[in-house]
């Protein structure tokens, strides 16, 4: 399996930092291929003006894209969303043409078919808040919105994620059976 992570955070020291690498290490337990795109250590640059335009840069991960079975995402929820240097990259990166088009249904009414080649992603959040909080009160928008808006749009049917609750707050302990879990995840990734 080809799999293709995206990281999201500017500390690479970070808790998120830590899970990147035990699913990298669980993923090559697996002797899967795993290629990283650091979206903070190469200074991707997230603003789009709407343009679609496909620079040297966008096409190197379009084709990264391409070439994945599986693309994983690991990055902390702030403000119940991504970093803005990954929203920005799904804006620059999953184009119209490359990720999805429209078909038109009638008149002016249209509706995307996600064309990416990948059949699976998972999702690996680490959250300040509570499970309770996000799930309940909050109806879990930050997990759904990238699932159903972006994800499922594109064409990828089969998705996962990987929560880390409250991650200010947890024990040492805790933090380890969540790097455990993650590993394992990563070793059974068929």
């Amino acid at each position: 399996m080809d799999i293709l992570l995206i990281f999201a955070h500017p500390n690479p020291k970070s808790f998120c930092g830590a899970l990147k690498d035990s699913f990298i290490n669980g993923v090559n337990h697996n002797k899967h291929s795993i290629e990283v795109i650091d979206l903070y250590r190469e200074k991707f640059n997230p603003i789009s003006f709407g343009d679609n335009e496909i620079t040297l840069e966008v096409e190197k991960y379009q084709q990264l894209i391409k070439n994945a079975n599986c693309l994983v995402f690991v990055y902390p929820v702030w403000w119940f969303r991504a970093p803005a240097i990954l929203e920005g990259w799904f804006d620059r990166v999953f184009t119209v043409g490359f990720a999805f088009d429209f078909k038109k249904v009638i008149g002016n009414w249209g509706r995307p078919i996600g064309l990416l080649p990948c059949d699976k992603a998972i999702i690996v959040n680490t959250y300040g808040s509570p499970a309770l909080a996000t799930k309940y009160f909050y109806m879990n928008i930050p997990f759904r919105r990238l699932k159903r808006g972006v994800l499922k749009m594109c064409g990828i049917k089969n998705i996962k994620r990987f929560n880390c609750w409250s991650v200010p707050f947890v024990s040492d302990r805790k933090r380890k059976d969540y790097l455990n879990k993650l590993f394992r995840l990563g070793s059974r990734l068929r």
